[in-house]
């Protein structure tokens, strides 16, 4: 049940009186015209940098991780090492009883070469530039709010750890060890993902993610002479494909998304790789798919007589929101609404960083960044004004967080 909404005090309105809008939006804009897509290792080298001058204005210990080993399948069914940028990591009072997790990422899914690299003004409040919106602007707003939450009496009581991960978009692979490290112990989370809608909606619930490639070896024969001979890759891939999409149920969709093989046309194909995501609404759902993934692989080896690997996994786990995590969504919704913009919730079949925090236990809100809209689009936009009306909804919610609200 929820409380009375609590008015903001006196102090925590001074707070927001602290927050630079001008100088947000220069930082937005600035780091939106640097390329970091997930794969361009020198834009997110350059973007780094910048990122590790701003946030040094905090106190504490920071310093760029090194990526965790990746590898993904080739297209002939090989193990090949992904690279990927530093992660940001910032430390902050650690011998804190009380500490909390503020998480970005300064990713985008926009690559050296995609014709979407330059900012644009809609009109007075709308800018419309790669990863402004996401997460650009949300990375402005963990800093500004945080450099205000230092000004406030509360803040020597409590610590927090920053992270600003290279490698979000594409599952966070690399960080994701990382992310479950500064969790242990967190009292609370928030990740500055765009808001689910322009007008401040957060995510709420979230479903899971699991990117899986499966490498079908069969055996090659003429396709005229003597095809019996032959175990056609191809079609075991593909039967394996259909039934992946017959799993599919009301907690779990599942997308069969290519299909990689064959040769010549009169080659009977010993090689295919399939690769697919699914995308479980609870860990039940998770678990229910494993076992019946491995029965269907058991299935097609024996009717098609090949041989199958499987690569990859679930990623991201479902997101439930259990009652701590509901307080927290309470703490945020009701601080909003003194700040007079009043938003809700809803859940969302979208992953996130917040999927990784929520399974170690700590409650998370992941979408305390900026409002916009479009994003992953060369229409993708950011509402300029919501940088500061964001950054003071975080200062106060931390300030609150650290005074001990939500116990």
């Amino acid at each position: 049940m929820r409380l009375q909404m609590k008015q903001l005090t006196t102090e925590e309105r001074s707070l927001g009186e602290r927050i630079d809008q001008a100088a947000m939006l220069a930082q937005t804009e600035r780091w939106s015209a640097i390329n970091s897509g997930t794969r361009h290792l020198a834009g997110l080298a350059r973007q780094a940098g910048e990122l590790a001058d701003a946030f040094a204005a905090l106190p504490g210990e920071l310093e760029l991780r090194k990526p965790a080993p990746v590898t993904a399948m080739s297209a002939d069914g090989h193990e090949v090492e992904l690279e990927h940028g530093r992660h940001l990591v910032l430390r902050v009072r650690p011998e804190a009883e009380r500490r909390f997790l503020l998480t970005g990422h300064m990713d985008t899914v926009y690559a050296a070469d995609h014709p979407f690299q330059h900012g644009e003004w809609l009109d007075a409040d709308t800018l419309n530039a790669p990863g402004a919106a996401d997460m650009k602007g949300g990375i402005a707003v963990i800093l500004a709010a945080l450099q205000a939450f230092e000004a406030s009496d509360a803040a020597g009581s409590v610590g927090y750890d920053v992270m600003i991960n290279s490698d979000e978009e594409t599952g966070s692979l690399s960080s994701s060890g990382l992310i479950a490290e500064l969790a242990r112990g967190k009292f609370a989370a928030l990740t500055y993902e765009p808001s689910t809608l322009p007008d401040g909606t957060l995510a709420h619930a979230r479903g899971g993610s699991g990117n899986f490639s499966v490498v079908v070896t069969g055996r090659s024969a003429h396709a005229g002479r003597n095809p019996q001979d032959g175990r056609n890759a191809v079609v075991a891939a593909a039967a394996l494909a259909v039934g992946l999409k017959a799993l599919q149920n009301g907690d779990l969709s599942v997308n069969p998304a290519k299909i990689e093989g064959g040769s010549a046309n009169n080659v009977v194909p010993d090689h295919a790789v399939l690769r697919f995501n699914i995308r479980p609404k609870s860990e039940h759902a998770a678990t229910d798919f494993n076992k019946h993934f491995q029965n269907l692989l058991r299935s097609i080896e024996a009717e098609h007589e090949v041989g199958t690997v499987v690569h990859g996994g679930i990623t991201r786990p479902p997101k439930p929101v259990d009652a701590r995590a509901q307080k927290l969504f309470d703490l945020v919704c009701d601080t909003s609404e003194a700040l007079g913009r009043k938003i809700g919730w809803k859940p969302t079949g979208g992953v996130c960083d917040g999927n990784n925090i929520a399974a170690c236990g700590v409650p998370v809100v992941d979408t305390m960044g900026v409002r916009g809209g479009s994003i992953h689009s060369p229409e993708e936009y950011l509402i300029a004004s919501s940088l500061s009306e964001r950054a003071t909804l975080s200062a106060i919610v931390l300030h609150r967080l650290a005074k001990g609200d939500m116990l």
